[in-house]
């Protein structure tokens, strides 16, 4: 990569960390899977806010929903057998949850009930679900990544209309993970973790997609995870591998990287505070959330027109 300018390098900053009362000391058949067996007390992923200004994790490996309010304080939300990644409000109350184990899922934040949203395509179950964007017809992008990579390049992005039907956008995905939208609603931003980089996917009106390209390029050894676009229509991708988040310009050049403490598996991103300009990331190896003041609000996120009931 050849850069005219080096990127700016800014520190993350802890908002949070997870209490120790919240910290599961137990094997989980997750982190035997994904952590090499590794001890895993938490793995958070997920971060959205609500209106209210209170941020909403969840725990992978334990099946778990917390709120955490503007103080920093922790509030436990949902617990169940599932393995949820990433969330997003499709309205005030509910959060629709990307889980790896159960498909799409609904949490109710008020009454922590947890409901099924969408399980199977055509009784299939899925490989594995990981992340998801509405837009604003009140569409929900969201990836399948499973197992796939280098190796078995058949990862999916679909497409769930509000009328229910499902559309297979792409199947040749590299391990497909985090999803963001540009605030035009018409280029879908596409992580793919092991191919190390970030697809460009055009939306045209037809409702097709076509001229999929590479847009960024990272390297070591865990590539792109959770995603985030800001009004200037930068590009914000959390990189656990590295334990940064690169903030890309449109023509995807590296214009700032925040940096996460040493060891630190920087795997999502959300925008916060008052103004929408504070990035905050989950440091999942830790249990930490940690934060850093921009410039830029992020684009606001849709929810679904009337709440989307099914």
């Amino acid at each position: 990569m050849y850069l005219l300018q080096a990127p700016q390098v800014l520190e993350l900053q802890t908002f949070t960390t997870m209490p120790e009362s919240f910290r599961r000391h137990e094997r989980s058949v997750w982190a035997d899977a994904n952590r090499g067996g590794m001890p895993t007390d938490s793995f958070l992923e997920g971060p959205v806010f609500d209106a209210a200004g209170n941020l909403y994790v969840c725990d992978i490996p334990f099946g778990r929903t917390f709120r955490i309010d503007p103080a920093g304080a922790w509030t436990q939300v949902a617990e169940y057998d599932g393995e949820p990644n990433g969330m997003k409000f499709i309205d005030a109350h509910t959060l629709l949850v990307t889980d790896y184990k159960n498909g799409l899922m609904r949490v109710d934040v008020q009454t922590g009930r947890v409901t099924p949203h969408l399980q199977r395509r055509n009784t299939e179950s899925f490989k594995g679900v990981n992340d998801l964007v509405l837009d604003a017809q009140g569409n929900i992008y969201f990836t399948d990544q499973g197992q796939t990579g280098l190796h078995d390049p058949s990862g999916r992005l679909y497409r769930l209309r509000p009328s229910g039907q499902l559309d297979l956008l792409l199947s040749n995905v590299p391990s497909p993970n985090g999803v963001a939208l540009s605030a035009d609603g018409k280029v879908l931003y596409l992580a793919v973790t092991r191919g190390n980089c970030v697809w460009r996917v055009p939306l045209l009106a037809d409702g097709s997609v076509a001229k999929v390209s590479q847009f960024f390029t990272s390297y070591g050894p865990s590539g792109p995870d959770g995603l985030a676009v800001d009004m200037q229509g930068r590009l914000l991708v959390a990189n656990p591998g590295l334990g940064y988040v690169w903030v890309l310009n449109p023509r995807a050049e590296p214009v700032m990287v925040l940096r996460g403490p040493a060891g630190a598996s920087i795997t999502n991103v959300a925008f916060g505070g008052p103004d929408r300009s504070t990035l905050f990331v989950t440091d999942s190896t830790h249990g930490n959330v940690l934060m850093h003041p921009l410039d830029t609000p992020g684009v606001v996120l849709h929810v679904l027109p009337c709440g989307g009931g099914r």
